[in-house]
């Protein structure tokens, strides 16, 4: 007789569900990959549900980590927008560039996808300013007759909370300028990332620009 396991099943069969799992995770990345790409959803999670859904995946423990999601999307765009999305990246990041310097009393950082490399056509150039004064920089745009839009985000400043910090939203050269408003002490204390795994990485005016400047797929 076969050998089988105490629970009653074959090792054949524990290695193949698990194979088929792993298979399934992948398809729900790839396809999480896809919507954020070219549907414009920036929402990880939401993403993943997203796919999930259309691949009639209703095990929540078959949902990819958003790091496997963020790997499908580099995948996605090194196969489908090789070209074309090397040359709009560079484009965000000195759009950025400009941003930072306008922005410079406030210490901007650029953070997600224009900084991480996964920036498509529908990503905002994301900032963090730093102020004690929470209205400093809206005082600072309304002086300079620059229409924004106010709002809050909430972010995770360690891994055990959550913080809700105030938002402003403006358009340059057709791409939009997303602000994130945080007291000073935070520059030292950089919220969790969207993989929640690790600080989220930041990056000065000074290091994009080297950014720019290094050979193709350079990163921080």
């Amino acid at each position: 007789m076969p050998h089988r396991k105490a629970n009653g099943k074959s090792p054949r069969r524990g290695a193949s569900a698990i194979a088929g799992a792993s298979d399934l995770r992948a398809r729900i990345a790839a396809e999480a990959a896809r919507l954020i790409s070219e549907s414009g959803i920036r929402d990880y999670a939401f993403a993943k549900q997203k796919a999930a859904q259309r691949l009639g995946a209703l095990d929540d423990a078959a949902l990819p980590k958003n790091s496997e999601i963020e790997e499908a999307l580099r995948t996605h765009q090194r196969l489908f927008q090789s070209a074309d999305h090397a040359r709009r990246l560079r484009d965000l990041r000195l759009t950025a560039v400009e941003a930072m310097r306008f922005l410079v009393q406030f210490e901007p950082r650029l953070v997600d996808a224009v900084l991480e490399g996964t920036a498509d056509r529908h990503s905002p150039i994301c900032l963090h300013l730093f102020s004690d004064d929470p209205d400093a920089p809206i005082r600072f745009l309304v002086e300079r007759g620059v229409r924004h839009a106010l709002g809050d985000r909430r972010l995770r400043v360690t891994r055990d909370e959550v913080a809700l910090l105030p938002t402003i939203t403006f358009t340059a050269e057709d791409v939009q300028i997303d602000l994130t408003v945080f007291p000073l002490d935070a520059l030292r204390h950089p919220p969790i990332d969207r993989t929640g795994e690790k600080p989220m990485q930041r990056a000065t005016v000074a290091a994009l620009q080297w950014l720019l400047e290094a050979p193709e797929n350079t990163t921080l």
